[in-house]
C-alpha cells in the first residue's frame, strides 16, 4: 500500500499541534486559566476528526484507483 507524502506530513504537523495544545493546555490548567483550557481542550477536538479525514482520504488514494 502506497502513502501519499503530504497526507503524512499533513498528519505529521496534526499530530505536532497535538502535543503542543495539549502541552499549554496542562500548562495553563496550572495557572487557572480555565478559558484557554477551554478553548485549548476545543481545539484538540476540532484536529482529531480533521486527523481522521485526512487518514480515510489518504487511505482511499483520494477517490483513485490503486494498482496491486
Amino acid at each position: 500500500m502506497k502513502r501519499n507524502y503530504i497526507g503524512v506530513i499533513l498528519l505529521c504537523g496534526i499530530i505536532f499541534l497535538n502535543i503542543v495544545f495539549t502541552q499549554y493546555m496542562v500548562h495553563q490548567y496550572f495557572y487557572q486559566n480555565y478559558v484557554n483550557v477551554v478553548m485549548l481542550c476545543f481545539l484538540n477536538f476540532l484536529l482529531f476528526p480533521t486527523a481522521l479525514l485526512i487518514y480515510v482520504r489518504d487511505k482511499k488514494g483520494l477517490g483513485k484507483k490503486q494498482k496491486r
